[in-house]
């Protein structure tokens, strides 16, 4: 594939009206049958999700957290093979894995001193490039981190707007 030719059209029209590179991306929930899970549609699929067995979940689904993970995993994944591509780094292997630690006590409210949430998220990328320099190495590290935006978004979170509408 020739990423340069694909993205060069994009990239001129980005250029020459800067309006047209702004998108809105959608995921929505749907409520099920028990409060312990839902459905979510992003983009054209619809994944079902629970609540993690350590709640009181099932454990047969992803839960919210897998999925954050997933889309970090699936982001960086893909900036760094685009990222790769456009640096004419030959990779025989790119595998990104994404690994979070939580104290499920504070999701639960069992301590208010516990946070709800990740306390930490770790991302590993395996690379296997071996005709890659070092410094093509650091260049990839350093250009996918930039541009992985579900990295870049945890790393420097944006205002989050929460509207409720009863009826």
């Amino acid at each position: 594939m020739d990423l340069k030719s694909v993205q060069k059209p994009l990239k001129e029209q980005y250029r020459n009206d800067p309006s047209a590179s702004r998108i809105t991306l959608k995921a929505k929930g749907g409520q099920t049958e028990t409060p312990i899970a839902c459905s979510v549609a992003v983009g054209r699929t619809i994944y079902q999700a629970q609540a993690h067995a350590g709640v009181g979940g099932a454990g047969t689904a992803a839960c919210s957290g897998d999925l954050l993970l997933g889309a970090l995993s699936a982001c960086a994944q893909i900036t760094c093979q685009m990222v790769a591509t456009s640096l004419n780094i030959q990779t025989k292997r790119i595998e990104v894995t994404a690994e979070g630690d939580l104290d499920l006590r504070g999701t639960l409210g069992i301590s208010k001193e516990v946070p709800v949430g990740f306390e930490r998220i770790q991302i590993r990328f395996d690379i296997e490039a071996p005709l890659a320099t070092p410094e093509q190495l650091r260049t990839l590290q350093e250009k996918t981190e930039q541009y992985c935006v579900v990295m870049q978004t945890l790393v420097q979170p944006p205002k989050i707007q929460s509207q409720w509408i009863a009826s």
